[in-house]
């Protein structure tokens, strides 16, 4: 399997994250060796994400050098993975070590004193994440502690199918490229026969959520949660939901967009049958391990209006490694649950799976010089990047959501008011 990189988000906050520290793996954590224990432990590292076999790789040398096992049930992260972590926590079938969401997708477990903040494992294993900047490990909503060591950060862009925009006779969007102009685009790839967007909306709607809405905000004004649907926010969200409405009946996505899978989608894309994807940097793997022809495949901006440049992206560090209470109170499986945190998160691991991308690292990576042309289109995509704002959706509740992206096809086909779907969702960020 080729090594697939998570790529930078932007050259001055890859920069900031470089400085002084050593790598470490914890100082207390070789008596996990002292005696066999099987971890459970689930993280996103599955399907096509970028770090799948890189994740793989990292279990197997941690089983072979403390001589415990890891029972993993990692999975996509889809809104099914974010609703399965809430209930196996609610019903104490929680992993003993999960890598998961910052935020509030974290709240109620974090509320319920399921897991265990970096400062309590720091009062018995000092070096406990030693190797990380403190200040960007994400602190929790709920308290403002921190709870998670990072890996990688991460970044929203555009993925292109070369081949399919040439023979519609198109060019790749660039940084110049407006909405208006992604329209027009969109109109001549469907023409030519082709999918104008691989998505899957009934499974995954909210990457086109996001940068819709991102086109009625600015960077500074993006994160925020709306109070009504009339304030600033609120018609941020109306309008730019509306818009995917607008993609959908000018028949943008595919005819199955309301019943396909996200595999099934993006098989349309690498197969070139689809001319654009609105996917994260963990994706250039996926890429490069489903096609042949990998200079085929390019990654560019998702094209802006109003106050949003195109150069302005999602991104940032928003997960990481958590310890859950029930391990911590397992005498055995303590030590063991810190020592493979502590080696999934060294400098050397890190680096793994960060290839150059943002990292909470006070050394930063260390790159690897093996790049496909997609990781190399990757980096000059992030160099170029203007503005950077985290997701909004990781500041909303599963139950928030649901008015939203679980409904997202009976809002495109005209069922039910955007204008409802938001206001329910905000009804229910309280809960």
């Amino acid at each position: 399997m080729k090594k697939a990189l998570a790529l930078v988000l932007a050259g001055a906050m890859a920069a900031s994250l470089v400085g002084c520290g050593n790598s470490s793996e914890g100082g207390k954590t070789d008596e996990s060796s002292k005696k066999s224990v099987k971890l459970s432990v689930t993280t996103t590292y599955a399907g096509e994400d970028t770090n799948a076999q890189n994740y793989k790789d990292a279990v197997a040398a941690w089983e072979k050098k403390t001589g415990n096992k890891v029972d993993d049930s990692s999975a996509t992260s889809d809104e099914a993975f974010k609703s399965r972590i809430i209930t196996d926590f609610e019903t104490g079938s929680e992993p003993d070590v999960l890598f998961f969401f910052n935020g509030v997708d974290s709240n109620q477990f974090v509320e319920q004193g399921k897991v265990v903040s970096i400062d309590e494992i720091r009062k018995e294993y000092p070096d406990y994440a030693s190797n990380m900047r403190d200040e960007l490990l994400g602190a929790s909503p709920v308290d403002g502690k921190n709870y998670s060591v990072p890996v990688n950060g991460y970044w929203e862009g555009l993925f292109v199918n070369k081949e399919v925009c040439q023979k519609a006779g198109v060019e790749v969007p660039t940084a110049e490229t407006t909405w208006e102009d992604f329209l027009k685009i969109c109109e001549k790839i469907k023409k030519a026969g082709y999918a104008p967007i691989a998505a899957s909306l009934q499974e995954i709607p909210h990457y086109w959520f996001e940068f819709s809405i991102y086109n009625f905000n600015s960077v500074a004004t993006h994160n925020t949660v709306p109070a009504t649907t009339t304030d600033a926010a609120g018609k941020a969200w109306v309008n730019g939901i509306k818009d995917i409405k607008t993609l959908y009946e000018k028949g943008y996505f595919p005819e199955n967009t309301l019943t396909a899978t996200d595999a099934e989608t993006f098989q349309m894309f690498t197969s070139d049958k689809a001319a654009f994807l609105i996917d994260g940097s963990w994706k250039v793997g996926g890429i490069e391990e489903a096609v042949d022809d990998i200079d085929n495949f390019t990654v560019t901006y998702v094209p802006g209006k109003g106050e949003r440049k195109t150069t302005d992206i999602i991104g940032g560090l928003s997960m990481g490694y958590y310890i859950s209470k029930k391990a911590w109170d397992d005498p055995d499986k303590r030590a063991a649950a810190v020592d493979f945190v502590q080696y999934m998160t060294n400098d050397e691991n890190v680096s793994k799976f960060s290839g150059t991308a943002v990292t909470a690292l006070k050394n930063g990576v260390t790159p690897s010089d093996d790049l496909s042309a997609l990781a190399k289109d990757a980096i000059t995509f992030s160099a170029g990047t203007t503005g950077i704002s985290p997701a909004v959706q990781d500041n909303l509740s599963e139950a928030a959501r649901a008015p939203i992206f679980g409904e997202m096809g009976a809002i495109v086909k005209g069922d039910k008011k955007v204008e409802d779907a938001v206001q329910q969702a905000i009804d229910k960020l309280g809960e």
